[in-house]
């Protein structure tokens, strides 16, 4: 961001799509600081982040788009425990709610990224698929820039808070797991 500007902040944001350890927690607020202290413009980071966030959605969506169905299949036939019977169900529900579960899914830590792929291996429409990503991530980018922002100084104080949310997002994915083995197992 200090080299590129605003630029650099899409640019990191993208990364992030691509490779969750580096955090939109951090870069976001650390952005939102850099406006406060007038070395950024807040409306370009927002739009820049935001163009960040799409180009990495949709290398994810690439993916998806490559793997196809077929393979996903072919896939879950050799997982232990896993029946396409499984993987056929989360097609009907991604056909249900897919465009809600893409703009909400970009506000939810780990989700944020993955669920481009789903979207790629069902062939949402690229352009709802592009317009539901720039919307859900322009909010999310929103409330953490203006966060970091809005702090200042503690601009770092805005990740432990999203931390907790990602600790409650990844308690919830284990217990989903731990219920769905253990149903598996038992039956």
């Amino acid at each position: 961001m200090e080299t590129l500007g605003a630029p650099g902040a899409g640019i990191a944001v993208a990364l992030e799509n691509l490779f969750p350890p580096i955090p939109s927690e951090v870069i976001l607020p650390l952005a939102g600081f850099t406006v406060s202290r007038g070395d950024l413009v807040f409306w370009q980071v927002l739009l820049w982040t935001t163009a960040g966030s799409v180009v990495g959605a949709l290398a994810l969506y690439g993916v998806g788009a490559l793997l196809g169905r077929r393979r996903v299949h072919a896939l879950a036939a050799r997982m232990p425990l896993l029946k396409l019977e499984d993987v056929r169900r989360s097609e009907d529900w991604f056909a249900r709610h897919g465009r809600k579960t893409v703009f909400f899914g970009r506000m939810v830590p780990l989700f944020r990224s993955l669920i481009s792929i789903p979207a790629g291996i069902e062939r949402m429409p690229l352009p709802t698929f592009t317009l539901l990503t720039a919307a859900g991530s322009f909010v999310w980018n929103t409330v953490l820039v203006t966060a970091g922002y809005l702090l200042g100084e503690r601009w770092s104080l805005v990740e432990r808070y999203v931390e907790i949310l990602t600790y409650a997002v990844i308690t919830l994915v284990v217990l989903a797991v731990a219920v769905f083995v253990w149903r598996r197992v038992r039956a």
